[in-house]
């Protein structure tokens, strides 16, 4: 399932937030990757223990947490600090899958990786290239949304990151566990939400909706580990 969320920050927040970035110190990517995906993996990254990252990330967490529409999508019970990576000069991340188990750096914590999230930072016209291409249900899926937005998808699928030829593209990407491990479902959980939240709006006296509304409780009853 691959889930558009749009303006999940606002310009003003996209702006302090290059602001920071732009002015941080980078390492090279390959550090906080695996052995197989350090060899195809060609970018820029802040540190995990930055004071700029940890800020920054609990302002993303703080956001995701008031989004009604990724708390629907992802049904998150732990959620991997977020990363900030930076693509220029031809910079790529080919082809890889991400790591089944992530552990919070300087923490026992583990993350069970069932759904990845990028946050972009640049808009599509400021650089050329790294578009995020993932191998979805329905074939090869190009991702290059406007600054502020952001893009779920599971973590089970290939994916990419193109060669930036020109400009600068700067992004969040990490992590979450979610209460569902499925994603087939997953998908029939938002779906149903989704219409269970239009239905509310067209007629919220409609007694089926406390009939239905149960029914989604009742299945993510059965399928959640928590």
């Amino acid at each position: 399932m691959l889930i558009k969320i749009p303006a999940l920050l606002s310009r003003d927040q996209v702006n302090e937030f290059r602001q920071v970035l732009v002015n941080s110190d980078w390492v090279d990517g390959s550090v906080t990757t695996g052995y197989q995906s350090a060899k195809v993996k060609n970018n820029y990254q802040l540190p995990e223990n930055s004071e700029a990252a940890q800020r920054l990330g609990d302002r993303i967490l703080s956001a995701l947490a008031r989004n009604a529409k990724f708390m629907s999508a992802a049904l998150p019970l732990r959620i991997y600090p977020p990363m900030f990576n930076c693509y220029e000069g031809g910079g790529n991340f080919g082809v890889h899958v991400d790591n089944a188990i992530r552990q919070v750096a300087g923490t026992p914590v583990k993350v069970r990786t069932d759904v990845s999230m990028t946050v972009f930072f640049s808009d599509p016209e400021e650089y050329e290239g790294g578009e995020l291409v993932i191998e979805d249900t329905y074939g090869s899926q190009s991702i290059k949304f406007q600054a502020g937005d952001a893009v779920l998808y599971p973590s089970t699928s290939l994916h990419q990151v193109m060669p930036v030829t020109a400009g600068r593209r700067l992004a969040s990407f990490f992590w979450i566990q979610s209460m569902i491990r499925s994603d087939e479902q997953r998908r029939l959980l938002f779906d149903m939400d989704t219409s269970l939240q239009n239905l509310q709006q067209q007629n919220a006296d409609n007694p089926e909706l406390v009939k239905l509304t149960g029914v989604y409780h009742n299945l993510v009853r059965q399928w959640a580990e928590v």
